[in-house]
């Protein structure tokens, strides 16, 4: 379907700015973006993306991140044994941010749907910055140029088309991966979390936007840079999430993902992420279990 252009962006004047509401219609107003994701779009990712049958699963171990920042609980794993018979049973305790997951409203909607199938495209920032000299800064509050972004796909010939899902390695797993115990510890207890992510702002949002992502999500833990700061008033969540329905995926571990893209020389893939079913339209975050096919 034809979009409106980013200037043309507020749709509701009861919402907030730059908000896409109604655009779907009643009936898919739930799905978001997701409304990108139509039949044909996901038929034509699988049949033009897997081709060899090598999959590659793109989640966290629910247990990876043992000291949590923004002082959320740790993941808490409880086995009862049920003896005399020879069973046992596992009660699982985790926040839902404390792992690979999408931010997003209303995902119900989403399982209902299948959860987030289509193309995805890596852009391998780490990767790109290490061959280009750019220094990265994981663990501060930094800022991921749009510009970078845009000279990575001129540079590696990557196109987009409508519904695609953004996934951006910045390089925050593997040195997450590189720390020593005690250095997760103090990192998860700063008492002010700071985090590397792709810039804010009107310029990103007009890009987003524009290129019709179904989806943006990278492997920090919240995407844009931590703590969020409102750049002339305009941040990714309030814009992607509450405005537009473009649900934000963090802490995804893209690192075997990207060393495949980069030995066969391709950057898309067909994604399948598919949400756990808990019936509630009141919470914000689901953990998805998600694969790359290729």
């Amino acid at each position: 379907m034809s979009l409106p252009t980013f200037d043309n962006l507020t749709l509701d004047p009861n919402g907030p700015p730059g908000n896409a509401w109604g655009l779907f219609g009643p009936a898919n107003n739930d799905l978001g973006m997701l409304n990108l994701l139509t039949p044909e779009t996901v038929r034509q990712a699988a049949t033009e993306e897997i081709r060899d049958g090598v999959r590659i699963s793109l989640d966290l171990p629910l247990n990876r991140v043992r000291h949590s920042s923004f002082n959320r609980k740790p993941f808490v794993q409880e086995l009862i044994n049920k003896a005399p018979r020879f069973v046992n049973d596992d009660v699982l305790t985790f926040n839902t941010q404390t792992s690979t997951q999408w931010d997003g409203f209303r995902h119900y909607a989403w399982a209902k749907k299948g959860g987030i199938t289509g193309r995805g495209i890596l852009l391998d920032y780490a990767h790109w910055a290490s061959t280009h000299s750019i220094p990265l800064t994981p663990f501060t509050t930094s800022s991921i140029p749009l510009s970078h972004l845009q000279s990575l796909m001129t540079e590696y010939n990557i196109q987009t088309r409508p519904g695609d899902i953004l996934f951006i390695r910045t390089g925050f797993t593997a040195a997450f991966n590189a720390l020593t115990p005690a250095q997760e510890e103090e990192l998860g207890n700063r008492p002010a979390p700071s985090f590397a992510g792709i810039e804010n702002g009107e310029a990103m949002l007009r890009w987003l936007w524009e290129n019709q992502f179904a989806a943006v999500a990278s492997d920090t833990p919240s995407l844009e840079p931590a703590p969020i700061k409102h750049e002339k008033g305009m941040t990714l969540h309030e814009w992607c999430l509450a405005g537009w329905g473009m649900p934000i995926g963090e802490y995804f571990d893209l690192e075997e993902l990207a060393t495949y893209c980069r030995e066969k020389g391709r950057w898309g893939f067909f994604l399948c992420s598919v949400p756990l079913k808990v019936s509630s339209d009141l919470l914000p975050i689901y953990l998805f279990g998600s694969w790359w096919c290729g």
